[in-house]
């Protein structure tokens, strides 16, 4: 089998090449294989194969074969894996955090917190057989309904770079312990800790089959979307490619469920409490490294509001690159959001804080935070997702033009308000077009049970991701009508 390198600190360390994991076994990809990047250190640490569509129904295959007696069990018994792999990622979970940190570029301090996040789906999971109870009623004299959740067979997810332990774990539990078999095709970017978490599932007891993943690019990921094999997929990434998957697979007669991108917008009103909102707002666009769909950046700034900016700035430019801000994902990625901060300030916005060539000299792909004030809404860095620890101020002189600011943008995935003000809050949380929305709170995720999703070209496909709208998206509803003895009475049904 293969192994994991051991990481004792958090320094460079090289792994194993990443394979893909089919139906118990690991193989080779028949495309070659590309370098996997450590960006702290902007060296490869791994190769990672790149699967044609050859591999991909090679996965569907072996996936095909264990679904039967899978989705035979009674559903307390496939929960029990989960149960178990908690226990196995709660005893690794420093292992895990060290390689979703080297891989990613994330701080050891995030990368904790993400796998913890991931334990807590989950822990969702082990509590499915007490919710997936199905419902039953007499709704005649002698007829009884009675429903289930059936899985759909074979379903496949797409998952993006930015978390490599905990998007993969917002469907692997729904679905699975659902009674389908999995096909995993993570980011080519961070293909490790996946490998890692084939192995846990493995050690957890899970049939082989159940479990299986498929490492490459475009490729695959259009292998997966054309494959009649394939009953459902979800895709997590930018709403430009969600949007390609989402009619590719759709039109192929999948379910689809495709998450994007974002651009959120934090209102911040002059009653709001100065030292929260900061220490908050600073906390949402800086962390890890705004590369990630729930970070803030875009501020409006509601009337007179700069003692609380000039309370972010200083935080800001007191972070530390390196320590308490990660590194970000790739040379190109630091070019892209350099590239939106130099276009601003020639089209005349004032960079208040500034995080271009942070560490100049060093090794690795680095963005400080960087704040830029004076911006208009035609601006790219307050329309477009930058991806970085970029923070755009845009100002208005009231709610309503605070709510209609943030309700241009295409997106919807989250909004939020700062303010001690209940009737403020209400207005902005009934009147802004987000999916999930947070009072006085910069990245308002919601935690299980409530599911994550947005809205508008924040997500393409039907409800959420997370909770018990990811359980119903991997299964179907069955619907059995009975009568065992005769009506006494006459109806629609007799």
């Amino acid at each position: 089998m293969q192994t994991q390198t051991s990481v004792a600190d958090n320094a460079f360390v090289e792994a194993p090449p990443a394979r893909n994991w089919i139906g118990g076994a690991w193989r080779d990809a028949a495309g070659g294989t590309i370098p996997v990047i450590d960006p702290r250190y902007g060296r490869a640490m791994s190769t990672v194969g790149m699967s044609d569509a050859a591999d991909v129904d090679a996965a569907v295959e072996a996936a095909r074969a264990a679904v039967g007696e899978w989705s035979d069990r009674p559903i307390r018994e496939r929960a029990e894996v989960f149960y178990r792999l908690r226990e196995l990622m709660t005893r690794d979970v420093e292992e895990l955090a060290r390689l979703a940190s080297q891989e990613n570029g994330k701080t050891l301090g995030e990368a904790r917190a993400s796998v913890l996040k991931g334990i807590e789906c989950v822990e969702y999971g082990c509590s499915l057989p007490n919710l997936a109870a199905g419902a039953q009623l007499d709704v005649s004299r002698g007829v009884n309904c009675q429903m289930s959740f059936e899985p759909l067979g074979v379903v496949a997810g797409v998952t993006p770079f930015n978390f490599p332990v905990m998007v993969p774990l917002w469907m692997l539990p729904q679905a699975i312990v659902g009674g389908n078999a999995f096909v995993l095709k993570p980011s080519e970017v961070v293909p490790l800790s996946v490998q890692r978490l084939a192995v846990l599932f493995e050690e957890a007891g899970l049939p082989r089959g159940v479990f299986n993943v498929v490492n490459g690019g475009r490729e695959a990921v259009e292998a997966l979307c054309d494959h009649p094999g394939i009953e459902a997929l979800a895709f997590v990434g930018s709403t430009a490619v969600a949007k390609l998957v989402y009619a590719r697979g759709a039109a192929s007669g999948k379910r689809m469920l495709c998450l994007g991108g974002a651009k959120n917008h934090l209102i911040v009103v002059p009653d709001a409490d100065p030292e929260l909102t900061a220490a908050n707002v600073v906390d949402s666009f800086t962390g890890c490294a705004g590369q990630r769909c729930m970070a803030a950046s875009v501020m409006v700034a509601v009337g007179e509001v700069d003692p609380i900016i000039d309370r972010v700035a200083a935080q800001a430019r007191d972070i530390e690159v390196g320590a308490s801000l990660g590194a970000i994902v790739s040379a190109a990625a630091v070019e892209r959001i350099n590239g939106y901060i130099d276009r601003a300030e020639e089209m005349g916005a004032r960079i208040l804080v500034d995080g271009r060539n942070p560490r100049a000299g060093a090794d690795g792909y680095w963005v400080g935070p960087t704040i830029i004030d004076g911006a208009t809404p035609d601006m790219p860095a307050a329309c477009d997702e930058i991806f970085g620890p970029v923070l755009t101020i845009l100002r208005v002189d009231t709610v309503d033009e605070a709510i209609e600011l943030e309700n241009r943008s295409p997106y919807g995935n989250a909004s939020s308000v700062y303010t001690s003000s209940g009737d403020v809050a209400r207005k902005v949380m009934n009147g802004v077009s987000a999916g999930m929305c947070g009072v006085n709170i910069g990245v308002p995720v919601p935690r299980e049970p409530f599911g994550f999703g947005g809205w508008n070209d924040s997500k393409f496909g039907h409800g959420n991701i997370t909770g018990w709208d990811g359980f119903r998206f991997w299964t179907e509803q069955r619907k059995v009508t009975s009568k065992w003895s005769a009506q006494r009475d006459q109806t629609w049904m007799s």
